[in-house]
């Protein structure tokens, strides 16, 4: 789960990381109350006003503005809300505005970056920092990858003192500043773990012109397993900025998550899930998505699970792949059949099922008024669905 830059600093504000702060609005009546109320908290005459959204990339998309003045900030405030943002993480069709978060402004000296995920390939956690801040960290890794300065974490051990010492010196920090450095760092490590985040990005961290190390900007995503935990940060969920169709598919239990080809995709078990469209690619196409239907593939699961892939219009040929253990294919078969009783299904739809009772459900799907296309191995599953898909264009 993400969350939006304010409810990212407001967890690490709790964790004592000094943050730039403001307030939000969403309705546009309230943005001259709001650029007020921060200009007499913070004493300040020029503010920030930032987009909200789940998406970096926001300043360079317009959705972040420096104003000078109060007039400015709501000539800004006007045009940011509702805007259709579009970023390198958006994607073409962009994303709507619908918070604007209006904040104190700092005369910047130096900007910063760090962050905290794990590293899977070690097994433990890796802290990052970078000279280079405000700009996207993959380029600073392409171009200039001797300014990123990493140490990697044991998480039953903790972060240790030294560690941070090694990253502030890595940033060329001195003084109060480092101390102060110091402090964030190890606070923003006790607040990935503590929080189950599975990314904490600073990007950028600032140092004023008055020697104060200040976060300017917040990005954190969490561990959806582990929220049951965490009921305040649960309830920070935005669904406006998540894919209707996966928001869809949650409530009936189904992972599905939308990608750029046109063969749908249907299967029971993750793993599968993802060898699956591994085969679609050798075939020669692109998937449209991931959805793991789990182990109850009955009528209602399918059927819901045809909605969410057919409201996708790319999606020209739909390829159902069930390996059955503790479910039947023959029950999986007869859902199948059912479901299409509830939806109407006008492309191309390939089958491949293994497992108990195989052999009887292919026999169902043959007899079926509908014309499935039955295949009798994944690879071949997978090159009926790409032609067919083709096909159909």
């Amino acid at each position: 789960m993400k969350v939006h830059e304010y409810q990212g600093k407001k967890i690490f504000a709790d964790f004592g990381m000094p943050v730039q702060d403001g307030y939000v609005f969403e309705k546009i009546e309230d943005a001259e109350s709001t650029i007020k109320r921060v200009q007499k908290d913070f004493n300040t005459k020029d503010v920030v006003v930032k987009a909200q959204i789940h998406a970096g990339g926001r300043g360079k998309g317009g959705g972040v503005k420096y104003s000078p003045d109060f007039d400015k900030a709501l000539e800004n405030a006007k045009n940011i809300l509702g805007m259709n943002l579009v970023t390198h993480q958006t994607g073409e069709s962009g994303q709507l505005v619908r918070k604007v978060y209006v904040t104190e402004a700092f005369d910047i000296a130096e900007e910063y970056y760090a962050a905290i995920t794990l590293d899977r390939g070690k097994g433990m956690d890796v802290f990052m920092v970078s000279s280079e801040g405000g700009v996207e960290i993959e380029k600073v890794a392409a171009e200039t990858p001797e300014k990123i300065v990493k140490v990697w974490i044991d998480p039953l051990l903790g972060m240790k003192s030294f560690q941070a010492r090694k990253l502030v010196y890595g940033l060329g920090l001195s003084g109060d500043a480092f101390k102060a450095a110091m402090k964030i760092f190890m606070q923003m490590y006790k607040c990935y773990q503590e929080t189950d985040a599975t990314i904490v990005e600073v990007n950028p961290l600032i140092l004023t012109e008055d020697g104060k190390v200040v976060v300017l900007d917040s990005k954190m995503n969490f561990d959806d397993n582990a929220l049951f935990r965490h009921k305040d940060i649960a309830a920070m969920r935005d669904l406006n900025e998540e894919d209707p169709n996966e928001v869809e598919a949650a409530q009936f239990n189904l992972n599905y998550i939308k990608l750029d080809g046109n063969v749908g995709c249907m299967v029971n078990g993750a793993g599968l899930a993802m060898a699956t469209m591994d085969i679609i690619k050798l075939a020669g196409g692109e998937p449209a998505n991931f959805l793991d239907v789990g182990g109850v593939a009955n009528a209602e699961t399918v059927a819901h699970g045809f909605k969410i892939i057919l409201s996708d219009k790319n999606v020209k040929s739909i390829l159902i792949n069930i390996f059955g253990g503790i479910v039947r294919c023959d029950r999986v078969a007869q859902g199948v059949i059912d479901a299409l009783a509830q939806v109407e299904v006008n492309i191309p739809v390939v089958i491949r099922l293994e497992g108990t009772n195989a052999e009887a459900a292919r026999k169902l799907l043959q007899n079926s008024e509908h014309k499935f296309i039955v295949a009798e191995s994944l690879a071949d599953a997978a090159e009926k669905a790409v032609i067919a898909a083709r096909q159909e264009n």
